[in-house]
């Protein structure tokens, strides 16, 4: 048997910040507080501001949530990959594996994982809200990015400035190789985009206020990514920013990170 028994390692009343992992090469997940935030985007404050980051809305994430200190890498899905005949094994492009986020994975593809790891931990193991992402990402602030209304290359993993300049390392590095935001997560701005489980909205109008997944729309095989990967430019980073992919599409700057219910 892989993993170790997920009710002897964790206490669901275990305070936010708390690290813990269920089983060898699997992701390490941090407790989450409970809060509240204004998601989207900021009009007087965001020149990048778009029409699907709006309207602004309050949203309150009051359940118990643990969430991947960073994306999920390659060593990880290697272990879910050698386990499972079926599974996608994704090519790396020749920059390596390990503490590497994955990529060239789909939606399908990260869903097949956290069923997998679901079904082998008996923990409620799933994609994040893109709600919850935003929450994440921010950790409190209210500014564009987690560090303010400002963000450099020291501060994330990206490749280029709005003038053309490239100043970034123009590959993925591995995760958590930049410092974490004030929730203790890593990668939040830049290294991959990240794949969580809402179907795609134009905007926010009827969007849950609950913190949960969006789902009803007529288009579910398009799907949310947010952040922006090693290749990207800072407003991408931009925390209100969402963009949609195909549910089968795989890309070289996409991943994507877990959460799991604490109830």
């Amino acid at each position: 048997m892989l993993f170790l028994d997920a009710t002897s390692i964790i206490d669901p009343t275990l305070i936010p910040g708390k690290l813990f992992r269920d089983g060898p090469s699997l992701p390490e997940m941090v407790v989450m507080p409970p809060g509240k935030f204004w998601m989207g985007a900021y009009d007087d404050e965001d020149l990048f501001a778009g029409v699907s980051e709006k309207p602004r809305h309050w949203v309150e994430i009051t359940h118990p949530l643990a969430v991947g200190r960073c994306p999920v890498t390659f060593g990880e899905w290697d272990a879910f990959a050698d386990s499972d005949t079926f599974a996608h094994r994704p090519e790396d492009r020749g920059w390596g594996r390990g503490r590497l986020p994955v990529l060239n994975v789909s939606w399908e593809d990260a869903e097949s994982y956290v069923s997998w790891l679901s079904a082998n931990t008996g923990r409620p193991y799933r994609l994040l809200s893109e709600a919850e992402w935003e929450y994440c990402c921010r950790a409190g602030a209210t500014g564009v990015f987690s560090s303010g209304n400002g963000i450099t290359v020291q501060d994330a993993n990206f490749l280029q400035l709005d003038f053309g300049t490239k100043p970034g390392m123009g590959r993925p590095l591995a995760v958590g190789s930049y410092p974490p935001n004030a929730f203790g997560l890593c990668d939040m701005h830049g290294n991959v985009c990240e794949l969580v489980a809402d179907a795609w909205h134009d905007d926010y109008r009827g969007a849950p206020s609950d913190g949960s997944a969006w789902e009803e729309t007529s288009a579910t095989i398009w799907r949310v990514v947010r952040n922006g990967g090693w290749d990207a430019l800072p407003r991408i980073l931009r925390a209100p920013f969402r963009d949609w992919v195909h549910h089968t599409q795989r890309l070289d700057n996409m991943g994507f990170r877990v959460a799991c219910g604490l109830d």
